[in-house]
């Protein structure tokens, strides 16, 4: 402990600029962070058209400033201005130089139930989320859609990252939950014309809507079956053949069945997939993911993705360990399907193929494998960026791989590889009340 105060209270003398400004982040507990970027949202719905409109935007920026300064370059200094102004200045000014007392209210938190820590702070991240989106409805379907990527890499992490195996059929899964779902629910809950009036009143969809989930994710597990039964017989690259093999048969097989609208897609879902709702199934994902790479049977897998000879040896059921490992995975693919199916309110075979899979690999491999925070990173960051390249059409095709291989040769494992996530150090304090260090 006297080690660790004197390190928290070393003077910045003889510091790198790197590592200050990596402690000048690290003082500050996650709540202050979430505190500062709360004020900027509030600020931003209270007065950020009139900034806007005085710096001479034509609108609020939706997409922190990039969509504005890539249709119109002679805007960038204003979009700029807006978004330190929005910004950059509160949070720096809450977010750091608040930190004594938001250290001091972290450290009262952590007094309590982990559990009622952790939802007080995603009750602030919810509000932060919620607000932020309320600017416009381009950024409410944004978040939805990042949301959903985030569960999606997740739950490739688990297959491509934690068991070591190279799964190229997560589209396929996705596919079958989000076909599965949009069934049930425009079968019971919508009028449409292939399936006529709705089985049940529509005012029971948002209270059976997760049972609607469930089902998809559980038609993705058994279409998990087909992939995992003859691939974990064998060893070396079957499982991304027979995978990508699936994702094809998948998409082909909806294609050319009429009762589901073939290649014109399914449409008519109800609007079930409201921001609570994705938000809620995302946490969901996050913590049942996170807990089962940390449990024993995700150790089991770790040691089959390092040694599957070895892991053997010492009595891993290896085989069992990892089509257990390759379901749990197929089951959240499908669940967020069928997010993503409601979130759109139209669903399309097309959406399934290999530009759907490059993405998701992507995300997996940008963020980092073998990490929770790298996936979330992952997905996040390759979402919002492909959605504020967008104004650049083709070009970011280009600049998105380009951003991919710089990462590949630096960081061959991903940004946040190999690391924990750990919601216990993440909420605690960073520094004693009486460190002024």
């Amino acid at each position: 402990m006297q080690r660790v105060k004197m390190e928290n209270t070393t003077s910045y003398g003889n510091r790198a600029p790197k590592g200050l400004l990596r402690e000048w982040f690290a003082r500050t507990p996650m709540l202050g962070w979430l505190l500062g970027f709360l004020t900027a949202v509030v600020l931003e719905n209270l007065v950020g058209a009139e900034i806007a409109w005085r710096l001479g935007l034509p609108k609020v920026p939706v997409l922190f400033g990039f969509v504005i300064m890539l249709k119109k370059p002679v805007l960038i200094p204003s979009a700029v201005l807006y978004e330190i102004l929005i910004y950059g200045l509160p949070v720096a000014l809450i977010g750091r130089f608040a930190s004594a007392v938001t250290n001091s209210i972290a450290a009262l938190l952590a007094k309590i139930p982990l559990t009622l820590s952790a939802a007080l702070h995603l009750g602030l991240l919810y509000a932060i989320l919620h607000l932020w989106s309320g600017i416009s409805d381009y950024r409410v379907i944004v978040l939805k859609l990042t949301l959903v990527a985030v569960m999606l890499t997740l739950s490739l992490n688990v297959i491509n990252g934690y068991m070591g195996e190279f799964s190229c059929s997560h589209p396929g899964f996705m596919a079958l939950g989000a076909y599965s779902t949009s069934i049930l629910t425009v079968l019971f809950f919508a009028k449409d014309k292939l399936f006529g009036p709705p089985l049940l009143p529509p005012a029971l969809g948002p209270f059976l809507f997760p049972l609607a989930l469930v089902v998809g994710g559980l038609v993705a597990s058994i279409g998990a079956l087909a992939v995992a039964i003859p691939s974990f017989r064998t060893r070396g690259d079957y499982l991304a053949i027979i995978s990508l093999a699936f994702m094809f048969i998948v998409k082909s097989f909806i294609e050319n069945l009429e009762v589901v609208g073939g290649p014109r897609g399914l449409r008519g879902q109800p609007d079930l997939a409201a921001l609570p709702t994705v938000f809620l199934w995302t946490v969901a994902c996050i913590w049942m993911i996170n807990n089962f790479v940390r449990s024993t049977l995700g150790k089991a897998l770790n040691a089959v993705r390092d040694n599957e000879m070895a892991a053997s040896a010492m009595t891993v059921d290896t085989r069992r360990t990892k089509i257990a490992a390759f379901l749990f995975g197929a089951f959240w693919a499908g669940v967020a399907g069928g997010l993503f199916a409601h979130v759109l309110r139209y669903v399309n075979p097309g959406t399934f193929g290999i530009q759907r899979l490059a993405e998701l690999l992507a995300m997996v491999y940008f963020g980092g494998l073998n990490s929770v925070h790298g996936s979330i990173v992952g997905a996040v960051t390759i979402s919002l960026l492909g959605e504020a390249l967008r104004p650049l059409e083709i070009f970011k095709w280009i600049i998105i791989p380009l951003l991919l291989i710089l990462v590949m040769i630096f960081r061959p494992t991903g940004l946040i590889a190999f690391r924990e996530f750990d919601m216990e150090s993440l909420l605690r304090p960073k520094f004693k009340e009486d460190d002024k260090g």
